[in-house]
């Protein structure tokens, strides 16, 4: 193995390694860079972006994975390190409502940011729940409060970091589900699954995950939801400019084999190549779990054995349709939900009996809703993303995802997209297996570690590995979690953790 090192290594600066360019490698490697170090972002794929890449095909544009943003604040902090604006960069469209959930039964409700919209959208399936959501609202507020302003950036690095939450978690029912919690409040069940499908979009049951997950209510309404305009990829590249213009350097087609380690540290990375990049610190933005079982496979580990994440509980898997349309559904809006028959059972044979059902609920993203460059004149962009279980599952894929597909196109034409077979043009699906093969994503799942109670906070791989001196995680499977503000959050952690580069002290 010979090593190589970037142009520059020469210099006096601590050189930082992150593997991954998912927004949490390169929200990290910013970061870095803004605190004085030379960085270097090793991304497997061929281009940058992680679950957030770019698929192209036949003048149609798909964002891969997350479409939503919902704290924009926390990106435009990024440009502000690296002495830009994101304004000049990359254009936010606010979308309201933010997404419309339609009912098995035929029922809708617009949900937005403005109270007496949403009063009223509630008023008029449920009039009797407008005060207890107005009580819910009130509470989701402190929730976040604590949860993600108090809580989100701060690194828990020893049992007596979760300790000093406990009284804020059982006073704001943290004991209970998110599910539980909407159904003190509300009680028609359309409003019960309005108020609680959240923890879905970071890889939850709702039926299962900490009550503080509501916080997501209200981090929507209170900073909005978001699209960039040229879809989600935009600002993927626009945090890869950022990294170039502090003068550091992406290497795309770049996978690492293993975390090097010497005397307990790490101290580089190996490619599958066979080359070595020295460093003097490392950041992981691969899943947690694989980071442990797979790139540090021949270090001794006290904690994170593949024993304990083999049976660790994993978030569920995604089965992502991408399709484009001759056609344009004006009437559909830019998010939508499309639940199905059932929420408790479908979920359960999701997460705990790992059954593929037929009678699927589905998030509908038509981006050309607000952004019509991202398919040809006169057509529509869309992805359904379904979610499945993850690769623990008796499903062959292989076999399976084409009927599964054929579901799902019915599902829609039956719903929100009349005639949808008879306008398709283009179309390509990812499975949790593909999710397992492109992310290196641990049992194809789609958001790492799932966030229950006892693997959230302490109990989650921490941002300062406890294994190897000298690494760090980003991404989804370390504290706070998934969700885009989640993992920029993750690399927010590190600024309390990893000193300035003019006092880095190397070993």
């Amino acid at each position: 193995m010979n090593a190589i090192n970037p142009p520059g290594f020469a210099d006096p600066r601590p050189h930082a390694l992150v593997i991954g360019a998912g927004f949490g490698g390169l929200a990290a490697a910013i970061r870095l860079g803004a605190r004085g170090y030379q960085v270097t972002v090793l991304e497997k794929l061929d281009q940058p972006g992680g679950r957030a890449s770019v698929f192209r095909q036949d003048g149609f544009t798909f964002d891969a994975g997350p479409t939503i943003i919902t704290a924009p604040f926390l990106l435009e902090e990024l440009w502000q390190l690296a002495g830009k604006r994101m304004a000049d960069d990359v254009t936010l469209r606010e979308i309201s409502p933010f997404y419309r959930i339609r009912f098995h039964d035929g029922s809708h409700l617009d949900c937005s940011s403005n109270p007496p919209a949403m009063a009223a959208e509630i008023g008029r399936i449920a009039p009797s729940d407008v005060a207890g959501y107005h009580r819910f609202l009130t509470l989701t507020e402190e929730i976040y409060q604590i949860g993600f302003e108090k809580l989100g950036h701060v690194p828990f690095g020893s049992i007596s970091d979760m300790a000093k939450i406990l009284p804020d978690l059982l006073r704001l029912s943290g004991h209970r589900s998110v599910y539980a919690l909407v159904s003190r409040y509300v009680r028609d069940e359309r409003v019960r699954q309005a108020l609680s499908f959240h923890p879905l979009l970071v890889g939850g049951n709702p039926f299962k995950v900490s009550a503080i997950y509501a916080l997501i209510l209200h981090l929507e309404r209170r900073h909005g939801v978001h699209f960039a305009m040229g879809g989600t990829g935009a600002l993927v590249d626009g945090l890869a400019r950022l990294i170039a213009h502090q003068g550091n350097a992406l290497r795309l087609n770049a996978e690492a084999r293993r975390i090097c380690v010497i005397n307990g540290a790490a101290c580089g990375v190996e490619l599958t190549d066979g080359s070595v990049i020295d460093a003097d610190l490392v950041v992981s933005d691969a899943d947690a779990a694989y980071t442990y079982q797979t790139l540090l496979s021949e270090h001794p580990r006290k904690r994170w054995t593949d024993r304990k994440l083999t049976r660790s509980r994993y978030s569920m898997g995604l089965f992502v349709w991408y399709f484009g349309t001759n056609i344009q559904y004006q009437t559909v809006p830019h998010h939508a939900i499309i639940m199905g028959p059932r929420y408790r059972g479908l979920l359960e044979d999701i997460f705990e009996r790992k059954i593929l059902a037929d009678d699927m609920s589905l998030y509908l993203h038509r981006p050309t809703a607000t952004d019509p460059t991202l398919a040809p004149a006169g057509c529509d962009a869309f992805y359904a993303l379904s979610p499945v279980p993850h690769l623990g599952a008796a499903i062959d894929w292989a076999e399976r995802a084409q009927a599964y597909q054929t579901l799902i196109a019915e599902r829609l034409e039956a719903t929100m997209l009349p005639g949808l077979r008879d306008h398709l043009v283009t179309s390509l699906a990812m499975t949790p297996a593909d999710f397992a093969s492109r992310y290196r994503s641990v049992l194809g799942a789609g958001f790492g570690l799932e966030p229950v109670l006892t693997q959230s906070a302490w109990f989650r791989p921490h941002n300062r590995s406890e294994e190897v001196k000298n690494l760090f995680l980003v991404g989804a499977g370390t504290h706070p979690g998934a969700g885009v503000p989640g993992v920029l959050s993750t690399a927010r952690v590190l600024d309390q953790l990893i000193p300035e580069a003019a006092h880095y002290v190397r070993a």
